[in-house]
């Protein structure tokens, strides 16, 4: 199955100021993220954020808020993203079976949210290397796990390009700036 763009919508979980700086991963997953959404940005896929307790975990981090564009972020207190209504309906909204998901813990909001969807029919797709947890065997247990339950992985220019189709056009000219 490849990704097509009339039908991919992506769901950009907790990237926030008291919770990145515990991630192990951050240095990388935070710019291949960065990366990612602007790749996403040039190809109009749909985005929405999550925030899991902005009162004690802060905002999201810079880097990632200034690429989000006009992207409708959300507060939860719910591991799963698909567990808060709001967050539910922003993501329904968008019409799309195939959701790509970035974002923190991948053991625990992640891993949460990418199977609630897949229980609502959607095809679920975690951009490997935009997940971050705080320790390395925690995300590749969560990532093993997410495997079993049917839920696709891959990398943020493996997704670029899949949705790019073609190497011509002023889309393909800002995606390989991008990933260069």
């Amino acid at each position: 199955m490849k990704l097509n763009r009339e039908d991919t919508a992506v769901l950009v979980i907790d990237y926030q100021e008291k919770l990145m700086p515990a991630m192990h991963n951050k240095d990388a997953f935070i710019p291949r993220t960065r990366m990612l959404l602007q790749g996403l940005h040039a190809l109009d896929i749909p985005v929405v954020v999550s925030e899991q307790y902005p009162k004690g975990l802060g905002s999201t981090v810079p880097e990632i808020k200034e690429v989000l564009g006009i992207a409708p972020v959300l507060p939860k207190t719910t591991f799963s993203c698909l567990d808060d209504d709001a967050i539910r309906t922003a993501i329904e909204a968008t019409e799309c079976s195939t959701i790509l998901i970035c974002g923190a813990e991948a053991h625990i909001c992640v891993l949460q949210s990418a199977m609630d969807l897949v229980a609502m029919g959607k095809t679920v797709v975690l951009v490997e290397d935009c997940l971050g947890s705080r320790f390395a065997h925690d995300m590749e247990i969560g990532l093993r796990r997410a495997e079993q339950e049917g839920i696709l992985l891959t990398t943020a220019e493996a997704v670029l390009f899949e949705l790019l189709r073609k190497a011509s056009g002023p889309e393909f000219k800002t995606i390989s700036k991008l990933v260069k």
